[in-house]
């Protein structure tokens, strides 16, 4: 087999592959939490999320003072 043909089958079978459904839930739930994320903070007032940060910063056992 020569090394055209092989490449050539290399590509069929990689552009008829199937993208596996759990790929697919995967992406779709970190682009729909990504957005919940940022339409919070988006709507959050300063002090809110000043409070966030700060009790984070303690449940990790930084200290912020």
């Amino acid at each position: 087999m020569s090394t055209v043909s092989e490449a050539k089958n290399m590509v069929a079978k990689i552009q008829t592959g199937a993208v596996p459904w759990a790929t697919v839930c995967a992406v779709s739930a970190a682009v729909i939490t990504g957005a919940l994320i940022i339409g919070a903070v988006g709507f959050a007032g300063s002090e809110v999320l000043h409070n966030a940060a700060h009790d984070v910063r303690h449940g990790l056992s930084f200290p912020c003072h």
